[in-house]
């Protein structure tokens, strides 16, 4: 028999699409009914799950039509991966990351787990505090160039970046996009229950990290054993081993760069700005880049170009990405599955329940790749659930973080993950063979977490009064 070859991510993205085609033929199609709340998102009633009557069986045809409809729902993210391309490959022709580079080899080259650490570490805790995601991506070729310098490889650059981006929305302290709206459905005090997920923080940073390490000592020991060392390096076959002097430009350069970052940081925490406001501050930097160096407007034109076209590939997966879970919606699926897999907790003791809440959490962030969008769907049915079964409301809020936070890292429909591991050129197939351990570790993790916040009555002090009604999900 012949080594099996994985397939393109392409063609792994558009083959779920069919699959998700056929399953609108197979799955039962309905709905629940939608509520408005005060903050003007549309949430499921609990119970109001109906079969729909007229049956949506999508075609092929329709199936060829989400691809560029789901072109235009990704646009956001699409455009936002192709600026920062253009605007990094600017960044990249005034000599700034080169010199970073080698300041960064003069302090961690001999000390690669640092440098691991401290970027898993802050970036998890950038993504508790404020849900930065897409932020990230800027960071990926910098990081991609650095491991390359430290003999490492872009596996390990893009594994502590996501390991970060990952744990942080799964431990997250004070996330606007996830914790708070699921406090609020679960009416529950915001922000409450802290102390147990400050306490929990560094542990699963720590698995994070531990895993990333382990992968690039191997490395480290033998360049052959990396994953990724039969595909080329997306920053080419360069090697330099002068690196520019860091000069007081390149500083100038940096100091606005995190400036930008600060700022972005600022708009989405007080303004609520997302990837367009985002883009705008990038293009802005460029601007300002082009200007402090001095490389002349005419080339700074064509490297945003150049930068630009390298991430085409990026886009058209983000995109199809898109498609698979429009493709569900279109079908009316999407509310049948949720309500299919919380039918079974109801039967079961609230330890068991409570696994199997992190587990569906993580099945349904494939299928609605947006926390708040899932927060919204699942939330409503969960809490109720949670009642019936005594589990505290406060676990229910945090199966739903660690099942939308850990899954972030690894689902072909996120759009944030297809665009760091398109940017750093690492196929899907290959990046699931990467992850899918560190997975199952923090699935383990925070199962035993789960069990143990039932058993000690984790969010019993915020518990509100409920009438409980073994009706709520009868349907």
């Amino acid at each position: 028999m012949g080594k099996f070859k994985v397939p393109h991510t392409l063609t792994l993205l558009f083959s779920m699409m069919v699959i998700a085609m056929i399953a609108t033929w197979i799955v039962p199609q309905g709905a629940f009914e939608m509520q408005t709340l005060e903050s003007g998102r549309q949430a499921v009633v609990p119970g109001t799950f109906t079969l729909v009557e007229d049956k949506n069986y999508m075609t092929p045809w329709q199936l060829l039509t989400a691809i560029p409809r789901a072109f235009a729902s990704a646009q956001d993210v699409i455009f936002f991966v192709m600026i920062l391309g253009g605007v990094l490959s600017i960044a990249r022709a005034t000599g700034t990351v080169d010199a970073l580079i080698g300041r960064m080899l003069e302090r961690f080259g001999e000390k690669p787990q640092i440098l691991i650490f401290m970027v898993v570490f802050c970036f998890a805790m950038a993504s508790s505090f404020i849900g930065t995601a897409g932020e990230y991506i800027p960071f990926v070729l910098i990081l991609v160039a650095l491991c390359k310098a430290m003999r490492l490889d872009a596996m390990t650059a893009v594994g502590m970046t996501v390991a970060g981006y990952g744990i942080g929305y799964g431990i997250s302290a004070v996330n606007p996009f996830t914790l708070v709206i699921a406090q609020q459905i679960a009416e529950l005090p915001i922000l409450s229950g802290w102390p147990l997920r400050a306490a929990i923080f560094l542990p699963f940073v720590l698995i994070g990290f531990h895993h990333v390490w382990s992968y690039s000592k191997k490395v480290l020991a033998n360049p052959a054993n990396s994953m990724v060392a039969d595909l080329p390096c997306p920053l080419g076959d360069s090697h330099s081993a002068d690196y520019p002097k860091l000069s007081f430009r390149h500083q100038l350069i940096l100091a606005s760069f995190l400036a930008t970052i600060g700022i972005v940081a600022y708009g989405i925490r007080i303004h609520g700005w997302y990837l367009y406001e985002l883009g705008a501050c990038f293009i802005a930097w460029g601007l300002l880049t082009t200007v402090i160096s001095r490389i002349g407007v005419d080339i700074a034109a064509k490297k945003f170009i150049d930068g630009a076209m390298e991430l085409t590939t990026t886009a058209i997966l983000i995109g199809v990405a898109r498609g698979i879970s429009l493709v569900m919606e279109d079908g009316q699926i999407l509310h049948s599955l949720v309500h299919g897999m919380s039918l079974p907790l109801s039967y079961v003791g609230a330890e068991i329940a409570v696994v199997g809440m992190l587990i569906i959490q993580t099945l349904l962030n494939f299928f609605i790749p947006s926390g708040s969008g899932q927060a919204f769907v699942t939330m409503p049915l969960m809490v109720p659930l949670a009642d019936l079964l005594e589990i505290p409301r406060q676990v229910a809020v945090l199966a739903y973080q660690f099942g939308d936070g850990f899954s972030n890292m690894i689902i072909p429909t996120n759009a944030i993950l297809m665009g760091i591991i398109g940017i750093a050129g690492i196929p899907y197939g290959h990046w699931v063979r990467f992850c899918l351990p560190l997975i199952a570790k923090l699935m383990l993790a925070a199962s035993l977490v789960l069990i143990l916040a039932v058993v000690f009555g984790y969010g019993d002090d915020v518990q509100p009064p409920t009438a409980q009604n073994s009706n709520i999900i009868s349907n």
